[in-house]
């Protein structure tokens, strides 16, 4: 009776996703702390263990629609894989930059550990206040995670750092009611936590450098990335609260709009910029861009690529007949997208990893003013994109925003902004991890698209609770299997040594994750695989 009671348990397991999703999870964390074992090790297990019972209770709320905000639909809220982000991308650059001796961006990533760990407890506090009758056991559970999490920052941390911590915290809680109250559906909660946490991050970063401007250390490039994501970010929350009280469609408003993008971006971006990098900016990025021929026949190609996107995007809306204006794309030609991704970043990454890494930051900003002009319906331009990009649609996008190209765009290159320059300085790490700026191509331009091709077309066998097939799953491992070897043919740089069967595990362990998540794939995954090749 009990060995019945046992398979029937292990069978309703098998097909609950978000069970096996958080297995998944657990694995990975476990596979790091075999090789990275720390005083943060106890906490980060702790986290997860809390994140995991917390997650249930974020599930119930949001099926019972007791959440405070409106969070994504068709999605559970992914608090347990979102919550191990940041402490675990923390824990593996700090492994790297101890190992080169890098003392400074050592105490980084001991900031960036806690300061996730310290999100993803606030999260949980939210979730558990809010939830009624109020859940007991969690509740201690939490309570214990707490108490480790604050006794051991208490132990690593410096005062200074701890106020650091706890100012990405009032960040996040400010930025938190911003953004969600502005922007209802587009989130789960642990979408929220990675993107808003990463932001108030990052705002919190150049505050801290623009106060001590003249003593500003480092490369411009670094500058260059807090600047705009910062700079488009204000513009996006200034609009949207000026856009409440006044009409958006009309001509004047869109005047005015152009007028305004222009002033803040030449009267505060840009002086911002010149004052972290003590030039004038775009005098920089001119000598930069035209350094040297390679990048000029880069940027060319990249050019011939945007123009073919463009033609691709142009090309599916004229099938689109007036009597078929509910037509969505299909699997096949969203994907289209993402091989030109990766026909755009690979080449970048052998040749110039840093004008990849400007130019990526550069599209990021066109992307989001091109979305605040669809959004806003701006003169003369902003119908005309919604009309154009409505038919690449998926379910994910559910609120007011299309955030899935730029989702793309972050995924391929969080690895290469991630990448802990100053702790490597033969400008590539050993094994493995030589394969770290490549994560977002393996993952998503590779993975991803070859899971759903395949998937999609051949596939017969699904995964227990979900839409994704066995086949899908297995041709992606072996794409990205392919791919790396590619690599190493190509790619002079990448020495993998003897870690072969650990890139082959964290390659499957991300793969099942795809096979199992609800979230946003193109950004959860190479952010997983990115921890895993680090470490």
């Amino acid at each position: 009776m009990n060995t019945a009671v046992r398979e029937v348990n292990a069978a309703i397991m098998l097909t609950n996703p978000v069970l096996v999703e958080s297995l998944v999870v657990f694995s990975i964390v476990l596979c790091v702390h075999s090789v990275i074992w720390n005083q943060l090790s106890w906490c980060t297990i702790a986290l997860a263990i809390q994140a995991f019972y917390v997650q249930h209770k974020w599930d119930r709320l949001l099926k019972s629609g007791g959440a405070v905000f409106q969070f994504r639909p068709s999605a559970n809220s992914g608090i347990l894989p979102a919550c191990m982000v940041m402490p675990l991308i923390g824990m593996a650059v700090k492994e790297r930059c101890q190992d080169s001796g890098n003392v400074f961006f050592e105490r980084f990533s001991l900031v960036v550990t806690a300061t996730g760990m310290a999100l993803a407890l606030f999260l949980s506090l939210i979730a558990l206040g809010i939830t009624r009758p109020v859940p007991t056991n969690t509740c201690f559970i939490s309570g214990i995670a707490s108490s480790a999490v604050l006794y051991t920052i208490k132990q690593i941390l410096t005062v200074s750092e701890v106020v650091e911590v706890l100012e990405v915290l009032l960040i996040f809680v400010y930025l938190s009611l911003i953004l969600l109250y502005l922007l209802p559906r587009c989130f789960t909660p642990g979408e929220a936590l990675i993107i808003v946490g990463g932001i108030s991050f990052v705002i919190n970063q150049l505050i801290k450098r623009s106060l001590n401007a003249s003593e500003a250390k480092g490369d411009p490039v670094n500058y260059f990335l807090l600047v705009a994501v910062v700079g488009s970010l204000l513009l996006g929350i200034f609009f949207s609260l000026l856009f409440c009280f006044m009409e958006s469609e009309t001509w004047v408003s869109s005047l005015f709009f152009h007028m305004m993008t222009a002033v803040l971006g030449l009267g505060i971006i840009l002086p911002w910029l010149a004052l972290l990098i003590h030039r004038h900016p775009i005098m920089w990025l001119l000598d930069f861009m035209l350094h040297s021929q390679t990048r000029i026949y880069l940027l060319g190609y990249w050019v011939f690529l945007a123009a073919l996107a463009s033609v691709i995007v142009l090309h599916q809306n004229s099938k689109r007949s007036s009597m078929s204006k509910k037509h969505q794309a299909s699997t096949l030609v969203r994907k289209y997208f993402h091989l030109i991704v990766v026909a755009t970043y690979v080449p970048g990454l052998i040749y110039d990893r840093q004008l990849l890494h400007v130019a990526s930051v550069g599209c990021l900003v066109v992307f989001m003013l091109l979305e605040y002009v669809r959004y806003f319906r701006i003169r003369p331009t902003g119908q005309l994109l919604r009309q154009l990009l409505t038919l690449f649609l998926d379910e994910r996008d559910s609120g007011p925003l299309i955030l899935t190209h730029i989702y793309l765009l972050l995924g391929v290159s969080l690895p290469i902004w991630l990448f802990p320059g100053p702790c490597t300085p033969k400008g590539t790490l050993p094994g493995a991890g030589a394969l770290v700026p490549y994560a977002g191509v393996l993952a998503v331009g590779v993975g991803d698209t070859v899971a759903s091709v395949f998937g999609s077309t051949l596939g017969e066998i699904r995964w227990p609770g979900t839409k994704k097939t066995v086949e899908g799953t297995a041709t992606s491992i072996f794409a990205q299997i392919i791919a790396v070897a590619l690599l190493l043919i190509f790619d002079g740089t990448v020495n993998l040594n003897t870690s072969y069967s650990w890139i082959v595990g964290s390659i499957t362990l991300v793969s099942l994750l795809e096979a199992y998540t609800s979230q946003i794939d193109n950004l959860m995954l190479p952010l997983y695989l990115f921890v895993l090749l680090m470490i």
